[in-house]
């Protein structure tokens, strides 16, 4: 399952990738379900990479349904546990296949297990909470309908640039939803259950969300700047020199690609990641061979090196 083959790489990923990752909770992260995360989506499927990366249980994430056109896709990305969610504007004929995915998240409730959603629906790059759909609540009710017990915890991914690396990321969790404290009446009709849990859900994801609007570069540094000693500095300078050189070779060919074809949209810092988390592993192995070549026996230290300088970089470039 490709899921279980990449989620290990994912967190090293994650690791070189991201300067700082804050956990307000980190006990979640080793929680088991039946779990809903209802998270907001400011990042593409990075959100997804993140959360899936840190939980130590596998987690199913709800994806764009048009992503799913054709069976070769469908087959890749629901081995990477993703299941398909369709917008009205992806064709009303395909609203229907939506009833076969929530089915899907209650089987995997009754199994104990963990379904990511988003909750807005939509992803778009921004310090800002959105509207919130309804499927969180209707996938919500349907499984307490059901007798499940099903516990709902709102997350609040932050970062402090969509379009760069080093990022500094807040995971915020917050307080659980559950039948117990489900926020409405039990003789209340459908409509005002949804709208009253809604209305919970919102009123916890404001406090998890940094919601800076219009963006402002001084409040965005006062939230998320990560202090950086001097000593840090001088002892990483020069592994740092090396990651930036040894990795411009593959780092500015993707960026150049993905600013042309996908720099006016909200998925440009995904594909970025994405294209690096493919094609690092084919870099390295390239990196092993220049390497044996000129080296002979001492080619692995080269190959395990050149991770460390990137990481190295990470720790000390600029942060804004």
């Amino acid at each position: 399952m490709l899921y279980r083959l990449f989620k290990f790489p994912a967190r090293l990923a994650i690791l070189i990738w991201c300067r700082h990752l804050r956990v307000n909770r980190k006990n979640i992260l080793s929680a088991k379900g039946p779990l809903l995360l209802a998270a907001n989506h400011p990042d593409s499927f990075l959100d997804a990479i993140l959360l899936c990366s840190s939980f130590k249980a596998p987690v199913y994430s709800l994806a764009r349904g048009d992503a799913f056109i054709g069976s070769f896709y469908n087959k890749i990305l629901r081995s990477l546990n993703m299941l398909p969610v369709y917008r009205l504007s992806e064709g009303a004929e395909n609203l229907e296949h939506n009833y076969q995915t929530f089915g899907s998240c209650i089987d995997i409730f009754k199994q104990n297990g963990i379904v990511l959603i988003f909750s807005e629906g939509r992803c778009i790059n921004e310090w800002h909470l959105r509207p919130l759909k309804k499927g969180t609540a209707r996938l919500a009710m349907e499984a307490w309908q059901q007798n499940i017990p099903l516990t709902v915890i709102p997350v609040g991914i932050n970062y402090n640039s969509f379009r760069s690396f080093g990022k500094n990321i807040q995971l915020n969790f917050g307080e659980a939803i559950t039948t117990e404290n489900a926020p409405f009446a039990e003789d209340d009709n459908y409509g005002s259950k949804i709208l009253s849990f809604n209305a919970s859900l919102k009123q916890q994801l404001e406090k998890l969300v940094v919601q800076i609007d219009p963006p402002d570069e001084k409040i965005i540094k006062q939230r998320f700047k990560v202090p950086v000693s001097r000593v840090t500095k001088i002892l990483l300078i020069i592994p740092a020199a090396a990651g930036l050189i040894l990795h411009a070779p593959l780092y500015l060919p993707i960026k150049s690609f993905s600013k042309k074809k996908f720099g006016k949209i909200d998925h440009y810092d995904s594909v970025v990641t994405g294209m690096l988390f493919l094609l690092y592993p084919l870099y390295l192995l390239l990196f092993a061979f220049l390497s044996f070549y000129f080296f002979g026996n001492p080619w692995w230290i080269c190959v395990l090196a050149l991770p460390l300088t990137a990481w190295s970089y990470v720790r000390i470039k600029k942060q804004f």
